[in-house]
């Protein structure tokens, strides 16, 4: 049996900058980014907010779409959070349980 898997984007404020990333444990991920546990480009640019995320079946299928998503351009990555998420709402109170 997979894991179900999450690709999320996190953003330092609307229209700041952006993180896309791919976790098994997207409550355990997020938090972490919130509290600067994940060292490196998100604790040193301030990206915090989770503005958009995917569940995927499979850890492998997530990172197929992490990958996909990194390419694209920023006005790509921008319509795609706000086609669920206009006002770039932090989603993190969505998934803790």
């Amino acid at each position: 049996m997979t894991k179900q898997s999450y690709v999320y984007i996190l953003a330092s404020k609307r229209n700041g900058t952006l993180y896309v990333g791919v976790t098994s444990d997207l409550v355990k991920r997020t938090w972490e980014h919130k509290q600067d546990l994940a060292e490196g480009f998100t604790s040193k640019h301030g990206v915090k907010t989770l503005v958009y995320y995917e569940a995927h079946e499979s850890l492998e299928a997530a990172i197929t779409r992490e990958k996909q998503i990194k390419k694209w351009e920023r006005a790509w990555k921008i319509r795609l959070i706000e086609k669920d998420n206009p006002h770039w709402d932090d989603l993190f109170e969505r998934i803790v349980p």
